[in-house]
């Protein structure tokens, strides 16, 4: 990407073959950082802050292993952050646009060259993500945020109001009052670093908070943007506790708003604070978020099985269901269930789990012993109630690792509750309907879960398409046809979902960075009028 005018080429996503060049850095980045553990500090008005307090971390997939260590703050650094943010703040939109957009493109570069193998090294080992997720993730979809967005911020600057002869109109697209909050989640390498970098180029500046068991790629990130050119202050990562952060940036006058992923609950949580704080604030904050999902396939009985079947494995089951976007409830009509079955009980069983390292590994293991303990609670569930019949896996060991096998339930309930609640983890269950109650089960899918973020539809019958399309209009932001409903691509599949999954502000197109400005509408008239009488007021 050469200029702000050309249109972005989604990064290319790199195979690593055998004996590749990718792999051969990659396979090495990964025992370097395997054989040494990092201090990693907060970054606070361009320095690095280091604490008494270090937290451990290690890999998900081999909780002996240290990685290193991260400097944990408290309320100062909290404070500090804050007041990095604001004073950065006015510099850095005094820059203008084009200015902050090559820093980041500048990223964008660093990213897809010398920093690849190492940003997805550290998610590799920090988040337990095999090579492919990684590469689609930590390196192509940063990538690509890092590129589209300047690309998305100039068609907005360019979006101006007529001007009749006699007149300039004009709209000046100003940042936010006060300093943003990014609160990002561990599973996305790509969205923490979209977080903070989108907020920031509309002009605005942050304190990003990372996940606890995001921090180890974070610290790439910080460094990328800093070798970009990224101006001291303008992104300030800290590393505290959640509540300690909150009860500071949500009572701050000048807390201008939030950019968030993360739980249904945390965030509703979060809106009710700033309900009950409104009064405080300089002005209105601006709270954006992608929450949580219970995503849905549904197959119509024209539908292909072994099609059907590969999106529930490749959906449910890559990075162990970790994702907002996992399916994890299917409605496959009993005619397709007998082949459905064997070719998930076929494919599944193929599944290798282990570590990342291994390349071979299409599983590996979920994040830590808080994820494990909460998605191996829903298997024992399900396998003591007689509503739910195990089809495949069921097993789980965190002895050395946290891992939780690919499991697959069938429910004779459609509302029960692995069918209607959010586990976030390699755990499906399926629903078998009557194929001839196509239209009743398409209503079932709309009123079972309060989320709507992503969803499928399998089928050939071009009018069983168009019935989903319209019985399911809310149910997804982001709805897929004979496809998984996984792998939003930016530039492609804008991301984002309503009801309970958050405010649908599609990350990864100009409908998100709109929100990170105020608007300043400018009239400018060349002759200005020298008596107040109107024409009207002739009478002859």
């Amino acid at each position: 990407m050469k200029n702000l005018n050309e249109i972005p080429i989604n990064e290319p996503v790199l195979e690593y073959k055998s004996k590749s060049k990718e792999k051969v850095e990659l396979k090495k980045k990964i025992e370097e950082l395997k054989n040494k553990k990092i201090d990693i500090p907060m970054f606070i008005g361009g320095k690095e802050i280091r604490t008494d307090n270090k937290i451990r971390i290690s890999t998900p997939h081999d909780h002996n292993h240290t990685l290193g260590f991260y400097n944990k703050g408290d309320e100062s650094h909290v404070k500090s952050a804050i007041k990095a943010a604001m004073n950065a703040k006015e510099n850095w939109n005094k820059i203008g646009p084009e200015k902050r957009a090559k820093i980041f493109i500048k990223a964008a570069e660093l990213f897809a060259g010398p920093y690849r193998s190492e940003i997805n090294a550290t998610t590799m080992l920090g988040q337990s993500k095999n090579v492919f997720q990684a590469e689609i993730d930590a390196a192509c979809e940063l990538i690509d945020f890092l590129r589209f967005n300047p690309y998305y911020m100039k068609k907005i600057h360019e979006d101006q109001p007529i001007s009749p002869n006699g007149m300039k109109n004009s709209l000046s697209y100003r940042p936010l009052e006060g300093f943003i909050f990014a609160l990002s989640p561990f599973n996305f390498t790509s969205i923490a670093g979209n977080l903070c970098s989108s907020v920031a180029l509309m002009g605005n500046t942050v304190v990003w908070k990372a996940s606890s068991t995001q921090i180890y790629s974070a610290n790439v990130i910080m460094k990328v943007f800093k070798e970009a050119g990224l101006p001291d202050g303008v992104i300030n990562l800290i590393h505290t506790d959640g509540k300690t952060a909150g009860n500071i940036i949500f009572n701050h006058r000048d807390f201008g708003g939030i950019h968030f992923t993360g739980s249904t609950g945390v965030f509703q949580n979060f809106w009710k604070i700033i309900g009950e704080n409104i009064k405080k604030y300089k002005s209105y904050p601006r709270i954006v978020g992608e929450t949580g999902g219970k995503d849905f396939i549904i197959a119509h009985k024209s539908s292909d099985p072994l099609a059907i079947s590969t999106a529930i494995l490749r959906g449910g089951f890559e990075f162990q269901g970790q994702k907002c976007s996992a399916p994890s409830r299917i409605y496959l009509p009993n005619n397709l269930w007998n082949e459905i079955k064997k070719n998930l009980i076929k494919d599944v069983s193929s599944l290798k789990m282990g570590t990342p390292e291994d390349f071979t590994n299409f599983v590996n293991a979920v994040i830590d012993e808080k994820a494990f303990d909460n998605i191996s609670s829903y298997i024992d569930f399900a396998k003591n109630d007689n509503e739910h019949e195990l089809v495949i896996g069921g097993n789980y060991d965190k002895s050395n690792g946290y891992f939780i096998e690919p499991t697959i339930f069938l429910s004779t309930n459609p509302k029960s509750k692995l069918m209607c609640e959010e586990i976030f983890g390699p755990v499906v269950t399926i629903y078998i309907y009557d194929k001839d109650k196509y239209e009743e089960t398409l209503n079932l899918v709309n009123e079972t879960s309060p989320y709507a973020l992503t969803g499928a539809i399998f089928a050939k019958d071009k009018n069983a398409i168009e019935l989903a399309k319209t019985k399911l209009e809310h149910s997804a932001g982001n709805f897929y046809i004979n496809d998984k409903p996984t792998g939003a691509v930016v530039g492609q599949q804008p991301f984002g979902g309503g009801r309970a999954s958050g405010t649908n502000d599609k990350a990864g197109s100009y409908l998100n960075l709109i929100r990170w400005v105020s608007p300043r509408t400018i009239k400018e008239l060349f002759e200005s009028p020298k008596n107040y009488r109107y024409p009207f007021m002739d009478e002859k």
